[in-house]
């Protein structure tokens, strides 16, 4: 069912953008001053409504998404008619399936791809103007076109609440002893 489908994906979402948040500290500080700052003097939690001023949230997310798709390998699709992809046939009714998470660590496209820098999604930075709704090819964690994952709204909004509340809430590092190297991100 797709409720659970997009709390699935959330919740890995998540966990990964709090994994890498945790390896960076700097990264981490500068999420919780923006979040702290632009959440109402008083309020025990972070509101929707304040999501609106927090673009570097907005960018974390998408870090996390460009590293750490939910789905590295998109529904599979089926070709409708024969065209060429950069040089090779593919006859019409093939079974097509994109490797997001290759897309997205492509050197071509990203710059220090294996890094997490959510700076690059920011006012100024290489990847400011790319959204996730499918006409950035190089950025696809949702799919693209007609058959796009019908929860990207859903999952946004939970992904972006729970990460704002979470470092909001509570100050966040690695246990004693533990060094960012021995968190296998894979």
């Amino acid at each position: 069912d797709m409720f659970e489908a997009g709390t699935a994906t959330s919740s890995s979402v998540l966990e990964a953008a709090m994994a890498e948040l945790m390896r960076s500290p700097h990264l981490m500080t500068k999420l919780q001053a923006e979040v702290r700052k632009k959440t109402p003097k008083g309020q025990e939690m972070v509101r929707e409504e304040d999501l609106a001023g927090m673009p570097y949230l907005r960018a974390v997310v998408k870090e996390t998404l460009r590293l750490h798709p939910p789905a590295p390998l998109l529904v599979p699709h089926q070709s409708m008619a024969d065209c060429d992809v950069d040089g090779y046939t593919i006859p019409s009714g093939t079974r097509v399936i994109i490797n997001v998470w290759a897309i997205s660590r492509d050197p071509r496209s990203w710059e220090n791809p294996e890094e997490f820098v959510p700076e690059r999604f920011v006012d100024g930075g290489a990847a400011a103007d790319l959204d996730f709704k499918g006409n950035d090819f190089q950025f696809t964690p949702f799919g693209a076109g007609r058959r796009m994952c019908p929860g990207i709204n859903f999952g946004l909004a939970t992904i972006n609440i729970m990460l704002a509340n979470l470092v909001y809430c509570f100050d966040w590092k690695l246990p004693a002893g533990v060094e960012k190297e021995d968190i296998d991100m894979t």
